[in-house]
């Protein structure tokens, strides 16, 4: 795929961007997979430094690991040369940042050298965080740790020129909101061209020169955002100077972080506003639970001496390993238990890999293979179809489920503007 053509595209006024799909779900992926190539789609997977690590991150995958998993399930679908993008999000010490901010930084080096040589393309540059016991560093701190990343992408990468750049953060850090949204600020013109300028000046002192010309992209607050119940809808009007001062830069758009759940419409307003890259993970896994919860559902129904329990294997994992939920959800225990499993900040996602919820998930589909599905059991659970176009198969139905979201991201990115994502 040609992405500064894309680019060149969305800063002349076409309503041109592309979804950036990040998670770790095989699901998930097999179903973007397969959308991607029944429409001849190009495709951008990233997985976070917080997923993929030289530690394991929390998936267990080093990014050779992820790529090499990636490449297989790729080609099982038939995913064309040039189709897919790879990148990597909030490349930094964030993993590390209680540790002393060199030890940190050292780790976020060899983090950032094993993504760029395991063939990741996109590389987003994020060393915002304070690190350690250190006050927030400045604009020109975080610049110049930045451009330090940048240098050991290039020297690593097999292809230096291949690479393309995001720089800037913003508001949740990686990993989603721990409370309700408050304070929201969109980013200011004058806060924007700091961030273009101090890391400008930082790859041209840290001799990356030529790698600044292939930055494509900074990451802003626009005005968007969700929690656990919540989302606040993207304001075009409020976003008007943020979109104007961009075009004092050539070559670069934004990319929106939190896009998740925002209506159809207004992604498509983001893009218009020069948000190119419309970065989406949450609710890719949250239309997934949503598939499986409904399956479960028709399995109590037809098969209740041999039914896989999915819904209470889920739940017992996460009762004996609330590390990546119990911080988040607050309340009484009917409300904490509504925000496990329905919250769209979806941290469930962190248990269906937990021990007994694979074997479980598998025994779902299996009870729900041995026969046809009935029509009017499927339309109860899953009723966007038209009665002659429901899949009569489990995982279609879970991998459709996740096309909804798929779906509306492309096409608000004007590269599918007239689909319907439940015809066969």
């Amino acid at each position: 795929m040609d992405i500064q053509e894309l680019i060149f595209k969305n800063r002349a006024g076409s309503q041109v961007g592309l979804p950036s799909f990040c998670t770790a779900n095989e699901t998930v992926l097999r179903a973007l997979l397969k959308f991607a190539v029944e429409r001849h789609l190009p495709i951008l997977i990233e997985a976070t430094c917080n997923q993929v690590n030289q530690d394991g991150g929390y998936t267990g995958m080093q990014p050779q690991d992820f790529v090499t998993w990636l490449s297989q399930l790729s080609e099982q679908a038939g995913i064309s040369d040039g189709q897919m993008l790879l990148g990597g999000d909030h490349l930094g010490p964030n993993p590390w940042r209680k540790e002393p901010v060199d030890q940190a930084m050292a780790k976020a080096e060899v983090l950032v050298r094993e993504y760029a040589k395991a063939g990741f393309r996109k590389i987003h540059l994020d060393a915002s965080m304070a690190c350690g016991q250190e006050p927030r560093p400045s604009f020109t701190e975080i610049a110049r740790r930045a451009a330090r990343l940048c240098r050991v992408a290039e020297k690593a990468s097999p292809d230096p020129s291949a690479l393309i750049y995001v720089i800037g953060t913003e508001v949740p850090v990686p990993g989603g909101e721990t409370d309700e949204m408050s304070g929201l600020q969109i980013t200011s013109p004058e806060r924007l061209e700091q961030t273009i300028e101090t890391h400008q000046q930082a790859f041209h002192d840290e001799g990356v020169e030529d790698a600044w010309s292939r930055v494509v992209s900074v990451v802003t607050q626009p005005g968007v955002d969700f929690n656990h119940t919540s989302v606040h809808r993207f304001e075009p009007n409020k976003a008007k100077g943020l979109a104007s001062a961009i075009q004092n830069y050539n070559g670069l758009t934004f990319e929106g972080h939190s896009t998740d759940y925002q209506p159809t419409s207004s992604l498509g307003e983001l893009v218009n506003h020069h948000v190119f890259f419309l970065k989406v993970g949450p609710e890719l896994t949250f239309r997934f639970r949503e598939g499986v919860f409904a399956l479960a559902a028709i399995e109590d129904l037809l098969y209740p001496e041999t039914r896989s329990n999915l819904k209470e294997v889920v739940d017992a994992a996460m009762a004996q390993s609330p590390g990546d939920w119990d911080a988040y959800y607050t309340g009484t225990p009917k409300e904490v238990r509504l925000l496990q499993h329905f919250s769209l900040s979806d941290r469930i996602r962190y248990y269906w890999q937990a021990k007994g919820v694979p074997e479980a998930l598998s025994r779902l589909f299996e009870n729900l293979a041995q026969a046809p599905l009935n029509m009017g059991v499927v339309t109860q659970y899953f009723g966007a179809y038209e009665f002659a176009e429901v899949p009569a198969d489990a995982v279609a139905l879970c991998e459709r489920h996740v096309q909804r979201a798929a779906e509306r991201y492309y096409r608000a990115c004007g590269l599918l503007p007239d689909l319907d994502v439940t015809r066969s």
